[in-house]
């Protein structure tokens, strides 16, 4: 079992910063792909990053490229979200996730590609 545990929301005026992390434990975290999910409001979760194993892969959902990214430190079994130029359609609650096996692009930017996931951590951002 992996254990996932999301730091680092608040509230950030547009055009803002903010950096997320995600603990992991239960497994060796090097093993694992690791993603970025938000769910906004009265809204589906959504897929917004995700990272190999090794960190030398990464993946971005379109609405974020170029302003977020996402890196890992295996030594410190914890992945990031730098979040820049934030946008008030940015505000959501944002979930980390962790899959086993499956390294599939197209699988791991949907729900059903990560096997374990955190609580949540809300993000708000202001215009």
């Amino acid at each position: 079992q992996v254990q996932l545990v999301e730091s680092g929301g608040g509230l950030v005026q547009a055009g803002g910063s903010l950096g997320l992390s995600c603990a992991a434990s239960g497994r060796t975290f090097s093993t694992l792909i690791m993603g970025w999910f938000r769910q906004a409001p009265g809204k589906e979760r959504t897929f917004v990053a995700a990272i190999s194993r090794s960190g030398s892969i990464s993946y971005y959902a379109d609405s974020v490229k170029d302003r977020f990214t996402i890196s890992r430190d295996n030594a410190k079994n914890t992945v990031f979200l730098q979040m820049n130029n934030l946008k008030p359609e940015d505000t959501a609650v944002y979930y980390c996730a962790a899959e086993e096996d499956n390294s599939n692009r197209d699988r791991l930017q949907r729900l059903d590609g990560y096997d374990y996931w955190g609580q949540g951590t809300q993000v708000t951002v202001s215009s």
